[in-house]
């Protein structure tokens, strides 16, 4: 059963009623946002264990102050490929229905505010994958922001572990 987090109607009123904060973070020389109201802990490079029969985004758990944390890696989750050996990844920690996920990413900047006015929606030419677990788009000097819809972009992994 899908849940109704994925409903565009929904995320568009649950984004603007949660200001225009965002941790960015980038994944593959790409700007992304997760709403800072949505962020638990930003953590360094974590000892994650595999879980068998996991699906492929899902890197595996770690263990954070006593709880387990799926640790989803956010580069399988958009279609891009692996990060070179040796380079060394950070997390962001996001709560979704009581639930602590880490979502594995290349780096974590700076919160950044933005107006709201400035939001606008997924362009046509965004790639299809990104689009499905994107929230709309900021365009910065020089570079664009895609805001991450949480819910959406564990919606894939709601799904395996329900079957």
């Amino acid at each position: 059963m899908t849940h109704d987090l994925a409903d565009p109607r929904r995320t568009k009123a649950a984004n603007s009623s949660e200001g225009s904060d965002f941790v960015s973070i980038v994944i593959a020389d790409q700007l992304f946002g997760i709403p800072v109201l949505q962020v638990q802990d930003v953590l360094g490079p974590q000892r994650i264990t595999r879980v068998p029969l996991a699906p492929p985004e899902v890197a595996g758990s770690l263990n954070l102050r006593g709880r387990i944390v799926t640790a989803i890696d956010i580069r399988t989750r958009l279609g891009l490929p692996e990060l070179a050996d040796g380079k060394s990844r950070m997390s962001v920690v996001v709560d979704h229905g009581g639930e602590l996920y880490s979502l594995m990413v290349d780096q974590v900047g700076e919160v950044l505010s933005l107006s709201p006015s400035a939001f606008e929606r997924n362009p046509a030419t965004l790639d299809p994958r990104w689009r499905e677990v994107s929230a709309g788009i900021y365009r910065l000097d020089g570079s664009l922001l895609v805001v991450l819809d949480v819910a959406r972009l564990l919606l894939l992994t709601s799904r395996a572990e329900a079957a």
